[in-house]
């Protein structure tokens, strides 16, 4: 039983520890007028155990419990996704922000 409860306490905090983290992106990047498409605790590789869209935001729990994620429009990368670098910049994409902007939401976390 005690092995249950100790269980219980680390998924509880490592929990904890990744929606903070994940806020550090989120809340730099809503206030700077950036476009979040998902909110994630755990990875939902697959599947979600919950997912509910509130505005134009995506929020759930994946079940796969090694961290969580953020997904920022317009925070590409080039390399794999061509098509959209093709398309012009909206004002809401990470991509055309100002580097100073930039770089809070990325160590916000």
């Amino acid at each position: 039983m005690d092995i249950l409860i100790m269980i219980g306490q680390l998924v509880l905090s490592l929990s904890i520890l990744i929606i903070l983290h994940e806020m550090g992106h989120f809340i730099p990047a809503r206030l700077f007028g950036t476009r979040v498409e998902k909110f994630y605790l755990f990875f939902d590789a697959g599947f979600s155990l919950f997912k509910k869209k509130i505005g134009e935001t995506e929020y759930g729990i994946g079940w796969l419990p090694l961290g969580g994620y953020v997904k920022i429009s317009g925070m590409i990368d080039e390399s794999f996704d061509k098509e959209q670098m093709a398309q012009p910049p909206q004002p809401w994409e990470f991509r055309t922000k100002p580097a100073w902007q930039r770089l809070i939401i990325m160590l916000g976390g």
